[in-house]
């Protein structure tokens, strides 16, 4: 297995981990952009939003879901931004989905 995300969820990669059920893991981002900066990812592996197919549907939105519930549980009540990261021209590091979950400040727009 050479996929980060997957090394950080089977333990091989410490992580600091925010939330954990049988279809997500959560963990804080070791370069945060924000106060708050969690990523959001499926244990499923999909390499990205643009290999996601009619399947993964359910699951996407659980994604979204768990997010909110954690932007919740972090106290974000005066908002926040999730972003998902597509391909090279879209900022994506690592070739496993995931949501950043980024508040605890204010954001702006256009974000770069």
């Amino acid at each position: 297995m050479s996929c980060l995300f997957c090394k950080i969820m089977a333990g091989e990669i410490p992580s600091k981990k925010v939330f954990e059920d049988d279809r997500t893991y959560a963990f804080r981002d070791i370069n945060p952009q924000a106060p708050t900066h969690i990523l959001v990812v499926p244990r499923k592996h999909i390499a990205s939003l643009a290999e996601a197919d009619a399947e993964d549907q359910e699951l996407l939105g659980y994604l979204h879901l768990v997010t909110a519930r954690i932007a919740s549980s972090e106290g974000l009540s005066d908002g926040f931004r999730t972003v998902i990261n597509t391909g090279n021209d879209g900022g994506q590091t690592v070739d496993h989905l995931h949501i950043h979950l980024l508040g605890g400040r204010s954001m702006h727009w256009p974000p770069g």
